[in-house]
């Protein structure tokens, strides 16, 4: 049965009354579930990540605004006040944040008016230099105001001040170092996660020499930057915030497999490839997608795709710390390490033997993957849930020893 987006919560709808009805049903369940989590003492946070994982997300920004702080380990009870005036005119990064800002009319609501949007602009770059001064080893980058505006529009400012800055300290916080390397060495998982899928289209991808700096702006805004949705950025905000922090990776590799046919399509060279995965399509079935990111992360672990890439010497990222990356904490960029690996082991008399061996092998890892599809996760969210839950307890400890 084929599935159509809903305007209130970004999940299926039904085709018909019968399954109108149904729908009703299983959000008022949800939001009766929801309610109970919040209502524990203390709230049942692994209830709330499973709900931010399932099919819909956590349904409305009222909920999110109740939800989120909690999926932060966040305490609410003393918000900031607004920054002093006069941040403005110390802080070195208050000329770029203002550019940045005022680049951002699409990603406030069609139709507002103009005084409430320039009065969340002037916020947001609030919320921005307050946190970057209450943390000067963090450094701004471009792509960081799209994250913060989500925020924003879905919690207000002073709440979104102590999210974004619990969020800058942990998950996007190898994003913001001085230099790009440990976001580089986050990128490097999206070409293993291919080849474990579908070989064909990691070979044609070499091949192209495209590398992964299409995913870039994917990765360091969550996603916010290049949907038009509102409604999809928030659900996937949903998913991550619930998950592992090296999730918004796999959803970026599984938005490239959704697309296989489309990238084997294509003219096999750099600039076509990379245009066509640049231009993400705004029409992506995101809970099915959401779905397999989660199945992808339960058979092919960080650990195990790290175990894989050549090894560097030892950095300090703010994933390495995760028990998945005990083992590991840098790898060589895989498309080089992957091309010679291959030069080194496979005759060219042998290529074209192994290609037809490979095929049948993705097409084996792709009905893994789609196995889990139909049942919301299942299994997979489980798994998910339970590696997100082995550090949040102690998320402020565990992640900069």
């Amino acid at each position: 049965m084929s599935l159509k987006k809903s305007k209130s919560i970004g999940a299926s709808s039904p085709l018909n009354g019968i399954g109108k009805q149904d729908g009703d049903s299983r959000r008022r369940r949800k939001m009766a579930e929801i309610s109970q989590a919040l209502g524990a003492s203390p709230a049942d946070v692994a209830a709330l990540r499973r709900m931010a994982i399932s099919e819909g997300g956590l349904l409305s920004d009222e909920i999110r605004c109740q939800v989120w702080p909690k999926l932060l380990n966040m305490h609410t009870d003393h918000l900031p006040e607004k920054p002093a005036a006069d941040l403005r005119e110390n802080h070195k990064d208050y000329h770029q944040v203002l550019l940045d800002v005022r680049r951002s009319l699409r990603r406030f609501p069609p139709g507002m008016p103009d005084d409430q949007r320039e009065g969340l602009q002037e916020e947001l770059i609030d919320i921005i230099l307050h946190v970057l001064d209450r943390n000067p080893q963090l450094h701004y980058y471009q792509g960081y105001h799209d994250i913060v505006v989500t925020f924003l529009l879905v919690l207000g400012e002073r709440l979104a001040t102590v999210l974004v800055e619990k969020l800058s300290t942990h998950h996007l916080r190898d994003f913001m170092d001085p230099t790009m390397d440990n976001t580089k060495h986050i990128l490097n998982y999206l070409m293993p996660i291919i080849e474990r899928v579908n070989p064909e289209v990691h070979d044609f991808m070499q091949q192209a020499e495209v590398g992964t700096i299409f995913a870039l702006s994917w990765l360091i805004t969550w996603f916010g930057h290049v949907l038009s949705d509102f409604r999809h950025v928030v659900r996937l905000y949903d998913f991550f915030l619930a998950c592992h922090p090296l999730m918004p990776i796999y959803f970026a590799a599984v938005i490239v497999l959704h697309r296989e046919e489309e990238v084997l399509d294509c003219e096999c060279d750099m600039a076509s490839v990379h245009h066509l995965l640049s231009q993400i399509p705004q029409d992506l079935p995101y809970e099915t997608l959401i779905s397999r990111a989660g199945d992808l992360f339960v058979q092919f672990p960080p650990s195990e795709l790290a175990r894989e890439a050549a090894q560097q010497n030892s950095q300090q990222t703010a994933a390495s710390t995760f028990k998945d990356f005990e083992l590991a904490s840098a790898q060589q960029k895989p498309d080089s390490v992957l091309r010679r690996r291959r030069r080194e082991r496979v005759p060219p008399q042998a290529q074209a033997q192994a290609m037809v061996v490979a095929r049948p092998r993705a097409k084996r890892l792709v009905r893994l993957a789609v196995m889990g599809l139909t049942v919301a996760l299942g299994a997979a969210a489980l798994a998910v849930v339970n590696t997100a839950l082995e550090w949040a307890p102690n998320l402020d400890f565990q992640l900069f020893p």
